[in-house]
């Protein structure tokens, strides 16, 4: 059976805009949030499923770095791409505070305050990516060129 999905924020946001999207909702195991599982759930390749991690620069403050699933966040890549010399992650604890969201429901989209967001560069080798819509078990399915537009992202190599 299939629950009734409710708009988040994001989406609202998306739809202001007439931003083209789809909505993917898949049960999120508490135990787990992370994009690798994300992906296993709704049978995506992980390399289209983009997960959002909130960061700190030490000249330009906080960042949003989006990466695949199944990839690490290169800091030393973000911090030569955003203009710092060091990036570190930002606390759990912080994330609701900082963004909005809680940890495993970030969105590049539509958080508290617009954060420089880097996207990693092959998102735009992909027709569509999935990305968190702004709650846990519930992801946009967007275009890259479109995140880019809604969010200003800049492309880098941020990934290992």
């Amino acid at each position: 059976m299939t629950r009734d999905i409710k708009k988040t924020n994001a989406a609202r946001y998306l739809d202001e805009r007439e931003i083209a999207y789809g909505l993917i909702q898949y049960e999120p195991d508490l135990d787990d949030l992370s994009a690798e599982r994300a992906a296993d759930d709704i049978g995506m390749p992980r390399e289209k499923v983009y997960k959002t991690l909130v960061t700190r620069g030490d000249k330009t403050g906080i960042i949003e770095a989006c990466l695949p699933a199944g990839r690490e966040l290169d800091l030393k890549a973000l911090a030569a791409a955003s203009g710092n010399k060091s990036v570190t992650m930002a606390a759990v604890k912080e994330l609701t505070a900082l963004t909005g969201y809680v940890r495993g429901g970030c969105s590049p989209i539509c958080g508290k305050k617009d954060y420089p967001v880097y996207l990693f560069s092959d998102a735009v080798n992909h027709e569509k990516i999935a990305v968190n819509a702004g709650a846990r078990g519930l992801l946009f399915l967007i275009s890259p060129l479109d995140l880019i537009r809604v969010t200003g992202a800049v492309l880098a190599n941020i990934a290992k």
